[in-house]
């Protein structure tokens, strides 16, 4: 089992190129990057962790660039979105982002995808906040043809393209690992794309559940990264090593240079009494 950080990276914490290299020195195993495009100024959504929108969510920088600086300037870290945003991303362009990244980091992408909460921002992107799993569905399985397909087409309710030609293909055959987050409602959708889980949750006990309910509905081979929202010490993250996941990641504040390198230090120490 990996263990790795999600985080946001913004302009007013530490950059990727430097936060890669400390985590790679470190010995983490991965780094995912969060996605927000923009947050509406009245949006009424509310904030699934409760209070106001925090502030490194409308300051990030665009994944798919700090994770190919994070690439140039590591070897062996896994790099992944957690997640992006399907609903308002081109999926033409999206699929070229996905490859070029496969290919910029020899292999160690992970594309974590996700429908999105926020519905004010999905619908400043064109979409109907309403059908945005329906919209995911159809753009997942329009970058799946242009990745494997040397002529690629598409004709659904949301995406429509003849046949194209698009290089590079992924040198990750058939192509990145493909991971979806979100509750239960997804587990069929994760069945249908035969993809994995990018899940979320406060301990190991309150996962082992759903993990169940998972293997039930799409394998028991099914890949799943862990977000751990609790508590980072030992203790906490020694739940998850019978559960059988691929990695394991704790949230990193967004935090200057000297703070993030020492929290990094000290998770490093903690990660360090698993082995």
């Amino acid at each position: 089992m990996g263990l790795g950080v999600l985080t946001f990276i913004t302009d007013e914490g530490i950059g990727p190129v430097e936060l890669g290299r400390a985590l790679e020195e470190r010995g983490f195993a991965s780094l995912f990057l969060a996605e927000h495009s923009h947050i509406p100024v009245n949006a009424k959504t509310p904030y699934p962790m409760g209070g106001p929108i925090p502030r490194k969510y409308y300051r990030t920088l665009d994944p798919f660039v700090a994770l190919t600086a994070a690439a140039v300037a590591t070897e062996n870290l896994l790099l992944g979105t957690g997640i992006a945003l399907v609903p308002q991303r081109d999926p033409i362009l999206t699929a070229k982002e996905v490859v070029s990244l496969d290919l910029v980091s020899g292999g160690r992408f992970r594309f974590g995808v996700g429908v999105g909460w926020l519905r004010e921002e999905i619908a400043n992107h064109g979409v109907d906040p309403k059908v945005r799993g329906r919209v995911v569905d159809e753009r997942l399985r329009a970058m799946i043809e242009i990745w494997t397909q040397d002529e690629a087409e598409f004709h659904g309710d949301f995406v429509d393209f003849d046949p194209i030609y698009s290089w590079p293909k992924p040198i990750t055959r058939p192509y990145p690992p493909l991971y979806l987050g979100g509750g239960p409602a997804s587990f069929q959708r994760i069945a249908r794309l035969e993809a994995g889980w990018l899940a979320m949750s406060p301990s190991a006990d309150a996962l082992s559940g759903q993990l169940e309910e998972l293997r039930a509905a799409a394998g028991h081979d099914v890949p799943v990264i862990g977000s751990h929202l609790g508590n980072q010490s030992s203790k906490e993250l020694e739940g998850y090593l019978p559960l059988g996941l691929e990695q394991v990641l704790v949230e990193l504040p967004t935090e200057p240079r000297d703070e993030t390198l020492r929290r990094l230090d000290e998770l490093q120490a903690e990660f360090a009494k698993l082995a």
